[in-house]
């Protein structure tokens, strides 16, 4: 019999992606979403992916009695977490508003899944809890030493402390205890291969790609390039970029291992390629996918950059079995693929 697997927050960019993977690995999909900072044109786009159908229950998780109700009409058997407020800007001009919501949305889901015996976890967490800027390469014991540089980070970072204490605790214990493997990922780009299904953010986008694509699109006019006097090869940051169907592939694994394993526990890793490109290499693989230059300025460096900042993703090909195995030039190529078809996103759908 069919698995199913509760999606918070799939209609967005990465949880979209993984419901795709969820669907053609004949899994069950519920998606809830709050159409927040997402479209009801991926859910459409997922369909027309897959040729499946799934539930969509349009709400929010910070809603206890909302969640209730769909546990009490369907047995899921395990959840993938991705609801959640996520620009690191916006996080800072709002904390209050980012804590209240991410961390609520979480201890409520716990209070349901605890109500209803649902005890496998997969949790959409950020290589933004990390702390230590000592470090480059980050592996899953780095030292953590210094807040977060954003409020959005610090919730990732606190919910991970929820989950990882809850596991260790009595609550669950009746059903074998609590089950959480957090996935810590670094910087999604790329889209679907159809072209159907990729990043549509709402206002100007906060991540690199899309401001790239919307600038090669004609939605925006250049892209600001925020310092290039680091100390790195070109001058410019040095970033782990990964594919968001590698990323989605390994929440997939990190559900197959949850299903395998017996046992309470708490398992952070890593979802990367252990490899950083620069930002103005990013750039040129994108002017080599439109096939036009991006145009660019410098400006000064924004507060709180890293020079250098990837992943240690040892762990996951160790644990999942999971690595990637798409390039930067499969990840441009797809991510314009994606917008040059949508040029104004889901808006049309």
């Amino acid at each position: 019999m069919k698995k199913t697997i509760l999606v918070t927050g799939g209609a967005g960019y990465i949880g979209s992606h993984t419901v795709v993977e969820l669907l053609e690995a004949q899994y069950s999909v519920i998606v809830i979403d709050n159409l927040y900072n997402s479209s009801i044109g991926a859910i459409t786009a997922i369909k027309n992916i897959t040729g499946k159908d799934l539930i969509f229950y349009e709400g929010d998780c910070t809603d206890f009695n909302f969640l209730k109700n769909i546990f009490n009409k369907n047995k899921i058997d395990a959840v993938i977490h991705f609801a959640g407020y996520k620009a690191v800007g916006e996080s800072v001009e709002k904390p209050l508003f980012y804590y209240k919501n991410n961390l609520d949305s979480t201890m409520t889901l716990l209070a349901v899944m605890r109500e209803f015996l649902c005890t496998k976890f997969v949790f959409s967490s950020s290589a933004t809890v990390y702390l230590d800027p000592n470090d480059v390469k980050y592996n899953e014991t780095t030292t953590q030493t210094n807040r977060p540089f954003s409020p959005y980070g610090s919730t990732k970072l606190v919910q991970e402390y929820i989950l990882e204490d809850v596991a260790k605790g009595f609550e669950f214990e009746k059903v074998g205890g609590l089950q959480v493997v957090s996935l810590r990922y670094f910087n999604p780009i790329g889209a679907h291969f159809s072209g159907e299904l990729g990043e549509d953010p709402n206002g100007v986008p906060n991540n690199l790609a899309p401001y790239i694509t919307q600038v090669a699109v004609g939605r925006l006019r250049t892209l600001q390039v925020f310092g290039d006097d680091y100390p790195t090869p070109d001058g410019t940051c040095l970033r782990d970029y990964i594919h968001v169907v590698d990323l989605a592939k390994g929440h997939l694994s990190g559900l197959e291992y949850i299903f395998a394993k017996e046992g309470k526990f708490f398992d952070p890793i890593n979802l990367g390629t252990g490899a950083p490109v620069s930002v103005f290499q990013v750039i040129e693989s994108f002017s080599k996918a439109v096939g036009k230059s991006i145009p660019y300025e410098v400006v000064g460096r924004r507060s709180g950059d890293l020079a250098e900042f990837y992943a240690d993703p040892v762990k996951a090909k160790k644990v999942l079995d999971w690595q990637t195995t798409l390039d930067l030039d499969k990840m441009t190529a797809d991510s314009w693929n994606w917008q040059k078809r949508h040029p104004n996103g889901f808006k049309n759908l």
